[in-house]
């Protein structure tokens, strides 16, 4: 359990562009025997998710917004080597960000959860566009595809390239993840959307993706609105 103390301050260091405040609170952490997956989970993932809601309600400028995310992204580029290694598995996923600074470094933190589990990543950031997705899905033939961190305007477009996913039907045991952003705030959206699975957190993304018994949403189109049939087993 991480103390309130810790993420009070590394949060206080982030807001004021303090990188040498925030790796010495995460530094003190690691020092006091907890492991790389315990900050990634309860420390940056957190702080994180609380700096966007602060942006959201005004409370912090676009300024803090971005500064305080940056150190994060930086220092979770530092840790990802610390992360444990698991042995290679024979599991590959995608995941691809909205273009935000916070968009990405969700789908960072959640790549190398996947990475730590001995999956095959391919992390392809935001920027690209619909066509570009679907060639490497192609190219690459992941098990999954996580999508993550959309705005609300955004989400017409992610329904957009799971339409198209579901009419082409190349890929039909390819599992669609959503996470971040708008599912996180709107619940049942990612349902309604036509994905199979959502995951709040980077160790549940894997978790569910790693689960061959579970049961996942199985959509279908109805008139001006989605709808799930009855969950299937796969």
């Amino acid at each position: 359990m991480i103390d309130e103390k810790f993420l009070q301050r590394y949060t206080e260091s982030l807001l004021k562009g303090d990188r040498r405040g925030g790796r010495a609170v995460v530094e003190e952490i690691l020092q006091n025997g907890l492991p790389v997956t315990t900050v990634y989970m309860d420390v940056i993932w957190p702080v994180m998710l609380k700096i966007d809601n602060l942006y959201r309600q005004d409370v912090i400028t676009s300024t803090q917004e971005h500064l305080a995310t940056r150190i994060n992204r930086t220092i979770v580029d530092q840790l990802q080597n610390k992360l444990p290694r698991k042995s290679e598995q024979a599991k590959r996923v995608v995941i691809c960000t909205a273009s935000t600074e916070s968009g990405e470094l969700g789908g960072q933190m959640i790549a190398d959860m996947f990475e730590s589990n001995g999956w095959a990543v391919r992390f392809l950031g935001g920027g690209l566009n619909n066509d570009e997705i679907l060639a490497f899905v192609n190219e690459f033939s992941p098990d999954t595809l996580v999508l993550y961190g959309t705005e609300p305007q955004q989400a017409p477009e992610v329904r957009r390239i799971i339409d198209r996913i579901r009419e082409i039907n190349a890929w039909p045991d390819m599992k669609i993840m959503l996470s971040g952003g708008v599912f996180a705030r709107a619940e049942g959206l990612w349902e309604e959307i036509g994905a199979n699975l959502y995951a709040a957190m980077p160790a549940e993304a894997v978790e569910l993706a790693s689960n061959e018994g579970q049961v996942q949403c199985q959509p279908e189109r109805t008139i001006n609105r989605r709808k799930r049939k009855k969950p299937v087993s796969v």
